[in-house]
């Protein structure tokens, strides 16, 4: 067995586990597999200098740990695929193994959801289609997720299981912007005065997160189809024409980017551990 990978899940395994929300579906709905992919290659040059961002800790733990922990606290997920930075696939190996999920085995399983690690690419867009060509088959609904996105509650991506389960094919969690918006028009020098051109009406604009769910179908052919340069995989589903729908977000999925964003991040798993013994 490769030190990059554990095995993935038996062909036979069921998707439905106790306490799934997928439970409740309807009998003439068929069963469908779910696999995450968390694109984990980047630096996170905006946090500052030191470890990649994914593997910045948070209360003690790293970043992408909470992440992957998010993502298989919902019984619909088992598998996730983690995509690693090209030269330290291992080292995220380890890593994951040495932060077994509470109530997993003494060996250190990840409870029910099964890991792999790959290496991952030069862009965001490169890893996660390296993280799709990974996945084995079966898994007909994926979902993406930022590593830097560690306190998504599992409502979120339950929400977004079900309503790729429903029938989109593409959906984002988000929520409505608080802030009034400008359209400018770019500084002609960096850091100078950027005229407004328009205010969009905020009532029609949302800020959108992840886990961003998917067809896997629909998102690979996305990903053999479109090569501009994008900021997350809905848009490049857009452009193939296809519909993207949004689901409430939830305003403790904001990503960490900057070091204010770590500050608060803090302090949202404090609260926590001490309302919820997390």
């Amino acid at each position: 067995m490769s030190d990059e990978s554990r095995p993935s899940p038996a062909d036979d395994r069921p998707t439905d586990r106790p306490g799934d929300r997928s439970a409740d579906r309807p009998a003439d709905r068929p069963a469908t597999r779910v696999a995450a992919v968390i694109p984990a290659a980047g630096r996170g040059v905006r946090l500052g200098p030191g470890a990649p961002k994914a593997l910045r800790t948070l209360g003690g733990t790293p970043m992408l740990v909470h992440a992957v922990r998010a993502l298989a606290a919902s019984r619909a997920v088992s598998l996730v695929v983690v995509v690693a930075p090209p030269d330290g696939a291992a080292e995220v190996k380890s890593l994951l193994d040495a932060h077994a999920l509470p109530g997993g085995t003494p060996s250190g399983s990840w409870g029910s959801t099964d890991f792999m690690v790959v290496p991952g690419g030069d862009s965001r867009q490169e890893s996660v289609r390296l993280g799709l060509e990974a996945l084995p088959p079966g898994h007909d609904i994926v979902l993406v997720h930022d590593a830097a996105r560690p306190l998504v509650p599992v409502d979120t991506v339950d929400a977004v299981i079900e309503a790729v389960r429903d029938g989109a094919a593409a959906v984002v969690p988000a929520l409505p912007l608080a802030d009034t918006v400008k359209q400018v028009e770019p500084a002609a020098v960096p850091g100078g005065p950027e005229p407004v051109v328009a205010t969009p009406d905020r009532a029609r604009l949302r800020a959108v997160q992840t886990p961003q769910g998917f067809d896997r179908a629909t998102l690979v052919r996305a990903h053999e189809t479109v090569t501009d340069d994008v900021t997350d995989d809905a848009s490049m589903v857009e452009q193939l024409g296809e519909p993207v729908v949004a689901v409430p977000g939830h305003e403790e999925a904001f990503k960490v980017t900057r070091p204010l964003d770590l500050v608060l991040a803090e302090a949202v798993l404090a609260r926590r551990r001490l309302n919820d013994g997390f």
